[in-house]
């Protein structure tokens, strides 16, 4: 039982880590996507309090799904959600202010995040806390993943630099200046570049699928032809057996007829002389 338990959970986790990616995927919570990938930072982030919010919420409403009444389930959910947001939201603004500054009316609007709202109804109402957990806890990394691989093109294309300790309160602000700001192209962080690399991930994650999908059925196809094949030389073999097995009768049938042929002759000479 505990290793069924733990390849659910597994499952599950990679669920929404990869097979069901948030944004990659399921092309949820596009507001954030686009307007807190500006920097690998604040891409963190907001990653991080949409995790927070996630487990905690998909963990109460698992808890309380036999409780709460069906025809008020959604606003119920909205409430939970909230409460958990007000928190970490009062949280954020007293101990990472920079970061709050930054993200700004973005975090308020976690309340209204799809994916947080959509995996409340679509799994923790329909599942226990453990499961539930471990959904939050895929879909909310592979939120945050998807968030910092759009921010770190934003910020390396349109910056040519990368820095770190800007918005979290580390004590030293980090930065690496990869290649000269003058060749960096600066439409990567504008609004336009939320919408441009988005669509750039996108499309090599399809060609990338593709490319599977295309592999896949060639190898199903040479997989199919050589059954055909096989199939050809298994009758092709019973053929040669069944022709040998005729030849090897019709062998023996003629070598029984001379046999035959020497005990009628005396029979017939026998009749002869009695006559």
């Amino acid at each position: 039982m505990e290793t069924t338990n733990k390849v659910s959970a597994k499952k599950v986790f990679l669920q929404g880590l990869i097979t069901e990616n948030p944004i990659f995927v399921s092309l949820l919570g596009m507001c954030p996507t686009l307007a807190t990938t500006k920097s690998v930072e604040a891409a963190l982030g907001m990653g991080m309090l949409v995790l927070l919010t996630l487990i905690g919420s998909n963990v109460l409403i698992s808890l309380l799904r036999k409780i709460i009444p069906s025809e008020v389930k959604i606003p119920c959910y909205i409430i939970i959600i909230a409460t958990f947001v007000t928190i970490i939201k009062m949280l954020t603004q007293a101990f990472i202010p920079a970061l709050y500054s930054s993200l700004g009316v973005f975090i308020s609007l976690i309340v209204v995040n799809c994916i947080i709202l959509g995996r409340a109804e679509a799994f923790a109402s329909k599942n226990g806390p453990k499961a539930s957990f471990f959904d939050a806890l895929g879909t909310g990394l592979g939120f945050t993943i998807a968030l910092c691989v759009i921010a770190f093109i934003r910020e390396f294309v349109g910056t040519g630099a990368l820095s770190f300790g800007v918005y979290f309160p580390i004590g030293i602000e980090l930065s690496w200046q990869i290649f000269p700001a003058d060749y960096a192209i600066s439409i990567f962080v504008q609004s336009a570049g939320g919408f441009l690399t988005l669509g750039i991930v996108l499309a090599f994650l399809a060609w990338r699928k593709n490319r599977k999908e295309d592999a896949k059925l060639a190898a199903e196809k040479a997989r199919i032809e050589e059954l055909k094949a096989k199939k050809a030389e298994e009758l092709r073999l019973k053929k040669e057996a069944e022709e040998k097995a005729k030849l090897e009768a019709e062998a023996k049938a003629n070598d029984a007829k001379p046999e035959a042929e020497v005990v009628e002759k005396p029979q017939a000479d026998d009749k002869k002389e009695v006559a």
